[in-house]
Formats: structure tokens, sequence, C-alpha cells
């Protein structure tokens, strides 16, 4: 099964009015933590739901499966494609007294990451691009949006030209279409990624505009890109985890605003004037 096809929690869904009890009973055990079906046998599951293996056996091609190892397969592709109710741990494991180190140890780990991949030549490249740009555009959707408005805001201070997309109530072709050369775009593309992200990069690509493309590990190495940065998201829980991509975002504002020399220092100044007039700020 592949990307297009539904996922395993839809197929289970829409299969259970079809469903004898001792299937349903299966059906909705599974449906309590689905993601947890990749960590079992099919011996496991029956005793854990209460049914014999011939009913698991059943159950999963009546879903369409042609073996309960294919079903797995699927439900750990649908976990590392993000969807959180997949990533959801059984009680006993969420109820553990560790899970605020596991939780803060995984954080770091990415951080450490980070600090061993990334390059400071390479976003230092990036924030003389941005303040040399035409306009900088910084895009983002679902979840990559608020790092996309964060570093816009930060940026702000010393970039007068900014663009934050998705705008609300605008498709992108109204903006997308006024992207030139000239100008610096960068781009957010945490899973789970939206459908239409190719497309979008591929207009990217004929823009001629220099391209940062900011992903999680998952993502496939880009050349289309002029640069491409990549922050692990592995997370103790259900959510990704994201402190990497904010360390990344913080970092790159912080350069943009020291590289701005004299002229980033005179908005900076004018803008505290103002704050200080309207007494917007304490």
């Amino acid at each position: 099964m592949n990307a297009k096809n539904p996922s395993f929690v839809s197929l289970v869904k829409a299969a259970l009015p079809t469903l004898h009890p001792s299937e349903r009973r299966l059906a909705e055990f599974i449906l309590t933590f689905p993601g947890e079906l990749a960590s079992y046998t099919a011996t496991e599951l029956a005793g854990l739901a209460g049914v014999s293996n011939a009913t698991v056996t059943r159950f999963i091609k009546k879903l369409g499966y042609r073996s309960f190892e294919e079903a797995r397969q699927h439900v750990r592709d649908n976990r590392e494609e993000g969807a959180a109710l997949l990533r959801v741990e059984g009680h006993a494991q969420a109820a553990s007294d560790d899970l605020l180190h596991r939780h803060i140890h995984q954080a770091v780990k990415n951080l450490d990451h980070a600090s061993q991949h990334l390059s400071q030549a390479m976003l230092d490249e990036v924030a003389a691009a941005m303040l040399a740009a035409r306009r900088v555009w910084v895009m983002g959707f679902r979840s990559s949006h608020p790092f996309a408005e964060y570093l816009n805001w930060q940026i702000l201070q010393v970039i007068e030209h900014t663009a934050l997309l998705p705008r609300a109530g605008e498709t992108l072709a109204e903006s997308l279409v006024s992207i030139t050369p000239d100008d610096c775009v960068i781009l957010f593309g945490l899973k789970r990624r939206t459908a239409d992200l190719d497309a979008v990069l591929a207009q990217l690509e004929r823009s001629g505009a220099e391209v940062l493309y900011i992903t999680d590990e998952s993502a496939p190495s880009n050349e289309r890109v002029r640069w491409h940065a990549v922050c692990r998201t592995a997370a103790a829980g259900p959510l990704f985890n994201h402190v990497a991509v904010l360390a990344l975002c913080h970092f790159l504002a912080t350069r943009v605003i020291e590289l701005s020399g004299a002229e980033g220092r005179r908005r900076l100044t004018g803008i505290e004037a103002i704050h200080e007039a309207l007494d917007e700020l304490q």
C-alpha cells in the first residue's frame, strides 16, 4: 500500500459495520492504540483483545491485507508519516514516572544533532542572502506555520520587505507569481507535509529565487533548492519535538540582525523610538 491509499485507521473504521461481534471487539481494541499494532504478533494481539488467532486472520483479510505483516508495515508507514494517533503509546507506558526525563532527554539529543549537522557558514550565507534580497518570503503550512511566523516576526526588525505565507483568505498563486530571482525564500517542510508541497517547490525553482528548505529528517535530500537544513524531530510521545527547529530559527534571526550592520541598527533604533512614543511595551 502506498501513501495515496487510505490509512490503516480509515480501513478499520470503514470495516466496522460489516464485522462479526468478535471481529468488532478486535477492531475496537485496535482503535484504542492503533500504532501499537506494529509491536504485536498476531498471537499477542489475539490474546490482548480476547479473540482467537483465526479472528485476527479474518479481520486482517477483511481490511484488504494479504498478511498480518503487511498490516503491521502499513501501520509503521503511517507512524512515519506523522499521524499523532498512531504515535500514542499504551496507558502503562504513558504513566511512566520518567516520562518528563524522556521528553527532555530526547530534546537534548535533537539539539545535539543540530549542533553537529547544521553549518554556521551555510546559515551565515542564508542570512546574507536575506539581507541582500529584494524581498524575503517565509513560508510554512500546518505545524510549520508557527515557525515561519516566528522567524518572520524576528527578521522584520531589520528587514523591511518580508512576507509571511500563506496569508488568511488567499490561495498561494497571488503571492507566488510575485517571487523573482532577486528574492530569498525560507520554506518550512516539517511533517506532516501538505500534498502540494512538491508543486510549491517546483514553482519556487521556476521563480529563480534562492531557497532555504527546512525539514525534519524524513524528507529526502533536495537538490532543487540552494540550501537544505535538516532538524531532528524525534520525540518520546505522540507529538514531534521541534526544539531544534526553533533553535535554528533563533540562530538565523540572530545572525540576520548581527549582519545587518548600520542600516539594521537604524531600523532597530526607529522601532524602539516608536515603541516609546506609543507606550506600547513595559
